[in-house]
């Protein structure tokens, strides 16, 4: 559905969630104003308004209730179109993009965990969370109120898990154990880095400039993820670990969510245009499972105990 095509009144709820989403993911990642401070400082941007937000990332429980069928409702609502299918056979994940009604918009990544592919332990712990949810939530949601949909997306869907559950959890599958305590919080958003200043504007020259200034990249596979076509690059943060509160007051520190970078190289069809005439639809689309795989690892332990 485009823009033209979709109301007005439907495209501010769109911004006012995204609005939503982003003041509550900054608050709870520290990296996010300091990335922005950073770039800031060095003249790359005049204030965090200017960066493109590529795109943002939701994880899930493939359950009947809930998972991607469930959560891509309120999107498509708000004029998303649901677009490539994924697959993470080791992760046991998977995943569709969906791209915005304009532009203006970022584009948006929701993955889910194929529960039945775990451990019978891992799943009743699991399904003892999410059986709590009696029926698909979006069916009550009204997908006209802006907040409403951000209370949802921020809300405790099941109970506060405990912490033996988590590590039983964490032990099989770190994302399982990211989701049972995080819910819908927003996974990660991503910065544009080709719209940056010139010497800038490549994950190369990024990922240098933010290595020098004390950030810690993912370095699965490397610190720069690049597709087969080599037209899309992405490296992250590493996420923070935050305190958290479990079932019963126990408090520990796990991962939070990170910040993504993506380079979007121009379409070998497009070479000719100047880079002031460049724009999104020129630059390769849609996303790569190679590097969306070692993206997920930016909460796991073997990244955040470097």
């Amino acid at each position: 559905m485009s823009a033209s095509s979709l109301p007005q009144s439907r495209l501010e709820v769109l911004r006012a969630v995204l609005g939503g989403l982003m003041r509550r993911y900054q608050q709870r990642v520290p990296d996010v104003a300091a990335v922005f401070q950073a770039m800031t400082d060095a003249g790359l941007i005049g204030s965090p308004d200017h960066v493109e937000n590529d795109h943002i990332a939701f994880r899930t429980m493939g359950v009947p209730q809930l998972g991607i069928a469930s959560l891509e409702r309120i999107f498509v609502h708000l004029g998303y179109t649901r677009r490539d299918p994924y697959s993470f056979a080791a992760k046991k994940l998977n995943a569709y993009w969906y791209s915005p009604p304009a532009p203006e918009f970022p584009r948006i990544f929701i993955s889910e965990l194929r529960v039945h592919d775990l451990s019978p332990q891992a799943q009743a712990i699991i399904t003892s969370y999410t059986d709590e949810v009696a029926g698909d939530p979006v069916d009550h949601l009204d997908l006209s109120d802006a907040a409403a949909i951000d209370a949802f997306l921020h809300a405790g869907l099941w109970r506060l898990p405990n912490w033996a559950d988590y590590l039983r959890l964490q032990q099989e599958s770190e994302y399982a154990a990211w989701v049972i305590y995080n819910r819908y919080y927003l996974n990660h958003f991503t910065v544009s880095v080709h719209n940056l200043p010139e010497g800038y504007d490549t994950i190369a020259s990024f990922n240098a400039f933010l290595n020098a200034r004390g950030f810690r990249l993912n370095d699965s596979g490397g610190e720069a993820k690049t597709s087969p076509d080599g037209l899309l690059l992405q490296s992250s943060t590493v996420a923070a670990l935050v305190e958290a509160e479990f079932a019963g007051g126990e408090r520990h520190r796990i991962a939070g969510s990170y910040v993504e970078f993506a380079e979007r190289r121009v379409l070998p069809q497009y070479a000719h245009l100047p880079r002031h005439a460049l724009r999104r639809e020129h630059r390769r689309e849609g996303f790569e499972a190679n590097n969306a795989d070692k993206i997920f690892e930016s909460t796991y332990r073997h990244q955040t105990s470097r």
